[in-house]
């Protein structure tokens, strides 16, 4: 037997006090709040009889606004409400959020971090390097050397890189007289894409920040490994310092 709900539901979200009608959590019927409240199921309530959900309540007028009326939130709350819908399993509202920045702003940058599988490794390393660093000295910030290239270099005057490519064909003898690893921590490239040296940089520190970690960086001049000849590396090499407190 289904249970009988009141049309006017009492709501606690985390302790949150909202009221709204049934047939507002109802108005799409493949979502969560749709079958909690269908009548099948028994839904806890609290000491004064709202209907509880265990869940952080401070998003959850926004999802109420778009089951109401269609409104979205503002911008600064996107992420946040992305998130809640996609606990509630509102496809509707995710499919509108997808649209808008800063989520679309980060498919387009994931799509170019993508080209770098190590991207996440690195990041860790990062970290990881900076606080063993900074616990061995006992200071309050690490300073570490990061290199970022976009090409693979140098090219020399007799070699013509292919059309719309950054690679080009060296015979595997030639190949090995520029293979070599820049004596760094740790190191970002190449890649192929129009995305340059500063946008990588501005994801790494924007990443690190997103995780509450502080950090500056700056370019402190080339890898000077001589390769062949009177080729040198010249892959730029830059200082990350990262404060901990």
């Amino acid at each position: 037997m289904l249970l009988q709900l009141p049309e006017v539901i009492p709501l606690s979200v985390g302790g949150m006090c909202f009221t709204t009608r049934l047939s507002t959590l109802q108005r799409y019927e493949d979502t969560m709040l749709a079958a909690m409240f269908s009548g099948r199921h028994h839904i806890p309530t609290d000491a004064e009889g709202r209907y509880f959900i265990d869940r952080d309540g401070a998003y959850f007028g926004d999802i109420l606004n778009f089951l109401r009326c269609g409104e979205l939130p503002p911008q600064n709350r996107v992420k946040m409400v992305y998130k809640e819908a996609q606990y509630y399993s509102i496809g509707p509202l995710l499919d509108l959020l997808d649209k808008m920045q800063p989520l679309t702003g980060e498919k387009v940058r994931q799509s170019f971090l993508d080209l770098m599988p190590y991207y996440k490794d690195h990041l860790e390393r990062i970290i990881e390097i900076g606080k063993l660093r900074a616990i061995q000295r006992k200071a309050r910030f690490a300073k570490l050397k990061v290199c970022v290239f976009k090409e693979e270099m140098p090219i020399t005057p007799y070699e013509c890189p292919q059309f719309n490519t950054l690679r080009f064909e060296r015979s595997e003898s030639e190949s090995k007289h520029f293979e070599h690893h820049c004596d760094v921590d740790v190191s970002f490239g190449p890649w192929e894409a129009v995305a340059d040296v500063y946008d990588l940089l501005h994801c790494i520190v924007s990443d690190l920040s997103d995780r509450g970690i502080s950090v500056e960086h700056q370019c402190i001049g080339v890898c000077d490994k001589h390769l062949v000849n009177h080729y040198y590396c010249k892959r730029p090499i830059y200082e990350f310092k990262i404060t901990w407190w």
